[in-house]
C-alpha cells in the first residue's frame, strides 16, 4: 500500500512479522522508560525511542531497512 507521510511516498517494506516486532519491542522500550533512573536522560531516550519505534511498525515502512534492502519489496510478498 503507497503510504505518503514525512519521508515521502512509499511502499510498505514491513512485513506483518516485523511490523507485529517493531511495535511489541517499541512499547515494551517505551514501558521501561516509565522506571525511575538516576539519569532522566536516559528515560526521554527510551521514550523517544520506544515510540519511534512502534510507530514505524505501525506505519509499515522503515528508512533504514529501505537504506539497507533497497526497494525490492516484492519479495516479502511471495
Amino acid at each position: 500500500m503507497a503510504m505518503n507521510d514525512a519521508f515521502g511516498p512509499h511502499e510498505d517494506n514491513l512485513s506483518t512479522g516485523e511490523r507485529i516486532a517493531y511495535v511489541l519491542g517499541g512499547l515494551g522500550l517505551a514501558a521501561a522508560a516509565a522506571k525511575p533512573r538516576p539519569n532522566p536522560l536516559l528515560n526521554v531516550l527510551a521514550l523517544a525511542a520506544g515510540s519511534y519505534l512502534a510507530w514505524r511498525g505501525a506505519e509499515g515502512y522503515c528508512p533504514v531497512k529501505a537504506a539497507l534492502v533497497g526497494s525490492d519489496t516484492h519479495l516479502l510478498h511471495d
